[in-house]
């Protein structure tokens, strides 16, 4: 298990993400858009969100940062914008940790399958942090 930093940005993370991989020398990783994501026939996606970065990540010194635009209409608060990401290849760990963190808390997406990862879902815990869980293979991560 791994817990890496998760920025958010308000529009703006394709310029933050390229400067900070300017200023620490890192090697620019995938992008995925909101405009990448399959199509949700529930779901139209705003023209203004398409192009909006839904993730992407830069390993700084041995470090990974994630980090993200926020989806439309949602709120960023600077200051506030930054998760804590449980990165885990075990299912069970992440269900443990997840119960654990969301006494007293609040869940903004629980545990659940999603086109990206077999197990994600995300919480603000009773201190107000906010704590992201997502599974992944063993490729992907790095303990």
């Amino acid at each position: 298990m791994t817990i890496e930093s998760f920025i958010n940005f308000n529009g703006n993370c394709r310029e933050a993400v390229e400067f900070y991989a300017q200023v620490f020398g890192a090697e620019k990783q995938r992008i995925m858009t909101f405009g990448d994501a399959p199509p949700d026939p529930k779901f139209t996606l705003p023209e203004e969100a398409k192009n909006l970065i839904m993730q992407t990540q830069l390993n700084i010194n041995g470090s990974n940062i994630m980090f993200s635009d926020v989806f439309p209409g949602m709120p960023l608060v600077v200051g506030n914008n930054i998760n804590l990401t449980i990165l885990s290849k075990d299912i069970d760990e992440i269900k443990s940790l997840f119960n654990k963190l969301r006494v007293d808390g609040t869940i903004g997406m629980d545990l659940q399958e999603t086109f990206w990862s077999k197990c994600y879902g995300s919480l603000i815990d009773k201190f107000g942090i906010p704590w992201q869980f997502n599974h992944c293979s063993p490729m992907e991560c790095n303990s």
